[in-house]
């Protein structure tokens, strides 16, 4: 059982390899939006240390768990956002460095996620601090199709999102992915790898579920549809292969962003 502590890991910056990563967790006891001594130290710490020269933005999500009505849990999570951004500010933080904070209330409980009742309550009552290192979308990384294209180049195309919960295409998706489908036909030694990505969904998951399938496989049945989708618009499946990549590469852009997928050029 999760007590009133700070369990936080620091990663050096040498280390992101993605657009944006989870830096830290503040757990919280129930009904409560204070942090204690060790916590605020540690947090200190954290400000003491990092090269803000680095990052482009920080974002604060909280939550509670499952009990309590919706309004109070919204109200107490925004409480623990500020609690911890606070902390950040007045120990020397930039300020306009935070970009997000967000109260996003209650986590309803979920039946695939093994343990204790207690421990996932305890697991739910957080916030979550996430990093954005400067120069997420540089060299190699473009959100159409270009002209000429090296293997390692990805495309994240702004008009495929999906709903929470679903893979299945929105019309406006159908839309993007027929214009992509052409511009695929007329550069047909492109081969490439679909990955799909979720929002919203705590570290300690690989994958959010699917409520189609009632599967924690949400991710890789997004890639899954859009590469049956682009079988049907007849890109021809030797060309491509899917998976599923979780949360792990979130654009810090908004939840809506990250129900996304992304195209990485593999053979040109």
């Amino acid at each position: 059982m999760f007590k009133s502590a700070l369990i936080i890991v620091f990663f050096s910056f040498g280390l992101l390899n993605a657009q944006e990563r989870k830096i830290g967790t503040v757990y919280f006891e129930f009904d409560k939006s204070n942090i204690d001594a060790v916590q605020e130290q540690m947090l200190v710490d954290f400000v003491s240390k990092i090269d803000t020269t680095l990052v482009e933005s920080i974002q604060i999500y909280g939550y509670c768990d499952d009990r309590g009505n919706n309004d109070y849990n919204l109200k107490l999570s925004e409480k623990r956002v500020n609690s911890v951004k606070h902390i950040l500010t007045t120990n020397g933080f930039n300020k306009n460095k935070i970009v997000i904070v967000e109260g996003k209330g209650r986590v309803l409980l979920d039946e695939h996620s093994g343990g204790s009742l207690e421990d996932i309550r305890s697991k739910n009552r957080r916030v979550d601090l996430l990093i954005v290192k400067k120069n997420s979308f540089g060299k190699g990384i473009y959100t159409s199709f270009q002209d000429k294209h090296e293997v390692g180049d990805r495309i994240y195309l702004e008009n495929i999102f999906f709903e929470l919960g679903s893979s299945k295409l929105t019309p406006a998706s159908q839309k993007e992915l027929d214009r992509i489908a052409e511009i695929l036909q007329n550069n047909k030694k492109i081969e490439f790898e679909i990955r799909g990505h979720v929002c919203c969904t705590p570290d300690y998951y690989i994958d959010a579920i699917d409520r189609a399938t009632k599967e924690r496989k949400l991710s890789l049945n997004r890639a899954k549809s859009v590469f049956r989708y682009l079988i049907s618009k007849n890109v021809s499946s030797l060309r491509m292969i899917y998976k599923g990549l979780g949360n792990q590469f979130p654009l810090g852009r908004g939840d809506e962003f990250d129900r996304r997928v992304e195209f990485l050029i593999t053979k040109i």
